[in-house]
């Protein structure tokens, strides 16, 4: 299954993920910090559309694993005033975030498109301390989950 496969999961009805709703005109912080951390009821879309628990499983770890590069990078975009960059940043993070159910992340990250959208990466900037500490929040879940709890990591290819 190659990676674009992932990219086709069905994210309707998660705020501001890919073929949901978007969020023109709302203020930040509106309802986002209402949806729960972790819907697994997404991220169950995601086993069944794939038709293997184990490959969104391991899509999950990959997120977990990827987490602090991708932020990394939207933190350097969006200082370095880099409207592309920061736009390919926050599309990933925010669709990789609903395939694994993570609403909140996701609609915060909708809220940071529309500023990089609008090319505000002024307004777009206060929201860098929220989207960490959701997605820290958003990793424990995954974690304390069926999704993360009992998988066997991938064993490390340098020792």
């Amino acid at each position: 299954m190659s990676s674009s496969d992932f990219r086709e999961a069905n994210v309707e009805g998660v705020p501001g993920a890919a073929g949901g709703g978007h969020f023109a005109g709302l203020p930040h912080g509106s309802h986002v910090s209402a949806d729960p951390i972790l819907d697994l009821a997404e991220f169950q879309l995601l086993e069944d559309q794939l038709d293997n628990p184990r490959i969104a499983r391991d899509f999950a770890r990959d997120f977990v694993r990827l987490w602090e590069a991708r932020h990394q990078t939207l933190r350097t975009a969006v200082e370095h005033g880099d409207v592309p960059a920061a736009l390919d940043a926050i599309l990933s993070l925010r669709t990789s975030s609903a395939m694994v159910g993570g609403v909140r992340l996701a609609g915060l990250a909708g809220q940071m498109e529309e500023h990089i959208n609008n090319g505000d990466l002024g307004q777009a900037r206060p929201l860098l301390h929220e989207l960490a500490e959701c997605g820290e929040s958003t990793i424990q879940e995954l974690k304390e989950s069926y999704v993360l709890k009992n998988s066997t990591p991938e064993p490390d290819p340098t020792g």
